[in-house]
């Protein structure tokens, strides 16, 4: 694998795990719905201590990330404000914001990213998907940097989008840029679902609705010789020879095949057998093209944004459609959606419509770092959710299909299909519409709205980041946070997982479980009861841990200890005490 160099990269390789932990702090008053860190969240924060602060209860928790970050055109789009241990690094924050004259500007916006993807990275699931929105200034290097921090195993491919619809010629060069790519790494897509509309059943077949597939193999005759035979028409007894990559199927499965009736022999001369694929054995999901049909302009996302927002301006906010096509991707109705560069708040508007579309219970995790995170990004999700004044038209879209010949050739199908939506969405609206644009056939359903537009329901908490967790100050009463807090920090840092709420018990100094392991933390956000000696491991103390699970291996966490480690081990106790001081240390580097 090739790897990336660029200026200070020794100084970010890992920068992430000295971005200290904060607590999440939220603000029952700017949230929609009762304050819930397990539901919808809108952190206002910089969105590398942000993603930190989330790691002790979302760690290999987020099913689907998309990140929308600087473009990086050299339009003094973003700054950089990293505080990294580097005289080199600070020097660069005197040159913000950073513009196309900077010779540095690709090292410091990959500088920028790649902590940023280190801790996406801990968030993401064993088979979550991170979809990344990039244009072809930053495309070549998010993808090397990406293949490195991933894997390139992840690496899935990318989508590439029409993100404009006109040419208005920026370039002087005569070329107008016209798309943008979506970078996508992870597991595995599930795959768009499949439309009935390519199957049909002209022939009255009992199986139901079939499309004509292909028959033809993928191997040589040294390769597959078995794949390899005169394939002969039983009734005509015309002989159609073998492909020079065989056929799909050997001897045996064909003739299955033909005696099932399955094999659609050729009208003409020249034609070759296909075979016929019905829609009741096929999966539900097909693969999804690389190169999106849908019309997913930029412009439409600054309508819809002009719309909810009138009295704000934001510049090129990406379309929700945009973002509920790559939320149709996952058959699961249940999953956490992470945007830690959340601009306007498109991502949550797009999942707070998917749940409305479908029952679903999607969640959303939006970071944003700008002042705007309340009156722009929450205050959108607001109106999404509550409803909002609005005059005009409310557009809602309920079928979009893309049009080819073998669509074009059972027109009936469709027709039937936007009849079908008619009947059961008519009454809902004043008008349905339908349009054919850009190769799709668009039916939408049109309200007029003249004083308030309904909203989709749903709700969110709204939080900030408290100062850093700083061990070393606990007992001097600098900083003590709340049990909770402070659990979820040190679990995560001795497992690399999220801590389970509902497992943490104060009252028992509990924390959880993970890898044959129990945690505790002998711990009260008082001082003066830390210095006692409550706060300490005791031999009993060390006694009653264990009595929760014999067989395992126990980690505790206290201020002090009056029992030496030699001590325990004489008892038969694998208990290990670790100074609260010290816990940071000690685990970052065990």
């Amino acid at each position: 694998m090739t790897e990336l160099t660029f200026k200070g990269k020794e100084f970010v390789y890992n920068h992430h795990l000295a971005v200290p932990f904060r607590p999440i702090i939220p603000h029952s008053d700017k949230g929609v719905g009762p304050v819930a860190l397990d539901g919808n969240l809108i952190v206002h924060g910089d969105n590398l201590h942000a993603l930190k602060a989330l790691l002790p209860l979302y760690a290999g928790k987020v099913d689907c990330i998309y990140i929308d970050p600087p473009y990086n055109t050299g339009n003094k789009e973003w700054s950089y404000r990293d505080d990294v241990n580097s005289p080199m690094i600070r020097e660069w924050f005197s040159d913000n914001p950073i513009s196309v004259d900077d010779g540095l500007r690709h090292d410091k916006w990959l500088a920028m990213m790649w902590p940023r993807l280190r801790l996406l990275k801990e968030l993401l699931s064993d088979t979550g998907i991170i979809f990344i929105s990039i244009n072809s200034i930053e495309y070549a290097n998010l993808k090397c940097i990406c293949e490195e921090i991933f894997g390139a195993d992840q690496y899935i491919g990318e989508f590439v989008w029409k993100s404009r619809n006109n040419k208005d010629n920026r370039n002087e060069n005569g070329l107008s840029n016209d798309h943008e790519f979506v970078l996508i790494f992870g597991g595995a897509l599930d795959g768009e679902l499949r439309s009935a509309s390519d199957y049909s059943n002209p022939d009255e077949d009992k199986r139901g609705p079939w499309a004509s597939a292909n028959m033809v193999g993928l191997a040589s005759r040294e390769k597959r010789p078995n794949l390899h035979y005169d394939l002969i028409n039983p009734k005509t007894g015309k002989n159609y020879g073998c492909p020079k990559r065989g056929w799909r199927f050997e001897r045996s499965t064909m003739k299955k095949l033909i005696k099932e009736k399955r094999i659609l022999w050729p009208q003409k001369d020249d034609g070759r057998p296909r075979r016929k694929a019905f829609l009741c054995e096929l999966d539900a999901r097909t693969n999804v093209a690389s190169v999106l049909s849908g019309a997913f302009y930029t412009n439409e996302g600054t309508t819809i944004f002009n719309r909810l927002m009138p009295e704000k301006e934001f510049p090129f906010p990406k379309p929700p459609e945009l973002i509920s096509f790559l939320l149709s991707l996952f058959e699961g109705k249940d999953i956490t959606v992470l945007d830690s560069f959340a601009g306007s708040g498109t991502t949550a508007h797009a999942v707070l419509e998917a749940n409305k579309r479908d029952n679903g219970n999607r969640r959303f995790i939006l970071v944003e770092g700008e002042d705007y995170a309340d009156e722009v990004t929450a205050e959108r999700i607001r109106r999404v959710i509550n409803g909002y004044a609005f005059t005009g038209k409310q557009k809602t879209v309920l079928l979009r299909e893309r049009l080819n010949w073998r669509v074009l050739t059972k027109a009936h199908t469709v027709v039937d299909k936007v009849q079908a939506i008619e009947n059961l969405h008519g009454h809902e609206f004043d008008c349905i519409k339908r349009e054919i644009k850009d190769g799709e056939l668009i039916v939408a359903g049109e309200k007029a709205v003249s004083n308030f537009a309904e909203g989709v329901g749903g709700s969110f908490t709204y939080c900030t980041l408290g100062p850093p967790i700083d061990l070393d100050k606990i007992l001097t009463g600098d900083t003590l946070p709340t049990f909770e807090v402070l659990g979820a920090a040190l679990f995560h840092m001795a497992t690399n997982r999220a801590l389970d709420p509902a497992a943490l018990s104060e009252v028992e100094s509990y924390l959880g479980a993970a890898d044959g392991r129990r945690l505790w933390l002998i711990y009260r956000p008082d001082l003066d009861w830390l210095k006692s000696p409550d706060a300490a491991l005791t031999l009993s103390r060390a006694k009653v841990f264990m009595e929760r699970d014999p067989k395992a291996k126990h980690l505790v966490f206290a201020p002090a200890r009056f029992v030496s480690q030699k001590v325990l081990a004489e008892h038969g106790l694998p208990v290990e005490f670790v100074p609260l001081p010290f816990a940071l240390y000690r685990i970052e580097r065990a």
